[in-house]
């Protein structure tokens, strides 16, 4: 067999595999445009799986909150019956879940965080685990002392802590200042809860960014020479121990007043009508008030409706529901409040950075400390 017949044979062999391989792919692509084969089925099945997960996601926000209140779930479900957008809620500490928030980084599902207090709030920003707040709506519905100067987080609602007293055994007249509660009249008469608490904390911590850290140490050492009893309790506990004789004053956040006052607990609601609401500090620095906020969370995957979320929280029908089930303050003057908040009026509050609760926290602690209050 000469050498020029087997290149012959070769090359005809190769010509009949490119002409066969020619005709398969005509074959191929005829069948795509043919309903009956099953490749434009299983490509439209993945289409549809996609978009069916999309769809999902689209309908679905994650809430990180250290907000463990039932109205809140109750708004949650009402922006849901309203979008058709479910909301995941994941309860936790604020400590915790800005930990957590870090340790998962773009991994993390959740979509915004809830917390009480400004100095959390700032906390949460300053460990960059949440993104800036844009919606025009969101800017309409809160004013701008309620929203962060860098819209890291917006307030959904505000709380008073004031003095509340026995009716009967002290009048409104008697009583003026934070600060008057350390003078030698009210020996053995101040309740309030632990210096663990956040609550406390920041009001010493206003304390020291309105007067300074003397003034603030020795307004805890002269409160602390005049409790009736060591630290117990929560903000209720302290009214209970009001009725029982225990002391006449305690520091209590307004919104556990209207809270017991609505309460399904008989007992609760008889402390509650003996005892007074006084807003202290009118003539001077003003109340003190600190704030339950929201933030976007760096890596939402939910964006378009957690701000949508965010949005229906600060708008008045959101605002409404949330005043009226936690007796709160609302931060969107549209809302329509309980008539035991309009009865308490207005009253003057204390004009300060909210960032700065935070910033002053460790030695607000620290003072606490130092006076003994346990």
């Amino acid at each position: 067999m000469t050498k020029k017949y087997i290149v012959g044979i070769v090359l005809l062999t190769m010509m009949t595999v490119l002409v066969l391989a020619g005709c398969g792919a005509n074959n191929v692509g005829n069948d795509k445009g043919n309903a009956t084969t099953p490749a434009p089925a299983a490509d439209a099945a993945e289409e549809t799986a996609d978009t069916a997960q999309d769809t999902g996601k689209n309908q679905a926000v994650n809430v990180f909150t250290a907000r463990h209140y039932d109205v809140d779930s109750q708004l949650f479900d009402a922006f849901t019956k309203e979008t058709g957008i479910k909301v995941n809620e994941i309860k936790g500490t604020a400590e915790e879940l800005v930990e957590r928030l870090k340790r998962e980084g773009e991994s993390s599902e959740a979509d915004l965080f809830v917390t009480v207090d400004g100095g959390v709030l700032n906390y949460a920003k300053q460990n960059d685990v949440l993104q800036p707040i844009q919606s025009a709506t969101v800017d309409s519905n809160v004013p701008a002392e309620w929203r962060d100067k860098d819209n890291s987080w917006v307030g959904i609602a505000t709380r008073a802590r004031v003095i509340v007293y026995a009716k009967d055994r002290v009048k409104p007249e008697q009583l003026s200042t934070y600060e008057d509660l350390a003078s030698d009249k009210w020996k053995g008469k101040v309740l309030a809860r632990s210096s663990s608490s956040l609550y406390n904390q920041s009001l010493v911590a206003s304390f020291i960014e309105l007067n300074g850290e003397q003034q603030a140490e020795e307004w805890a050492k002269g409160v602390v020479s005049n409790f009736a009893r060591e630290p117990e309790g929560g903000d209720r506990d302290q009214a209970k121990a009001i009725v029982a004789g225990t002391g006449d004053v305690a520091i209590m956040n307004t919104y556990y007043v209207g809270q017991m006052l609505n309460s399904k607990d008989a007992e609760e609601v008889k402390v509650a009508e003996k005892i007074g609401v006084f807003f202290p500090n009118q003539d001077t620095t003003g109340t003190h008030l600190n704030i339950s906020g929201v933030g976007l969370t760096k890596h939402a995957k939910n964006k378009d409706n957690a701000i949508k979320l965010i949005e229906y929280m600060t708008g008045q029908a959101g605002q409404t529901l949330l005043t009226q089930g936690s007796f709160e303050f609302p931060v969107n003057e549209a809302a329509d409040i309980p008539e035991l908040l309009k009865g308490w009026g207005t009253f003057k509050t204390q004009q300060l950075d909210y960032a700065k609760l935070g910033e002053h926290n460790k030695i607000a602690v620290e003072l606490l400390n130092k006076a003994g209050w346990k």
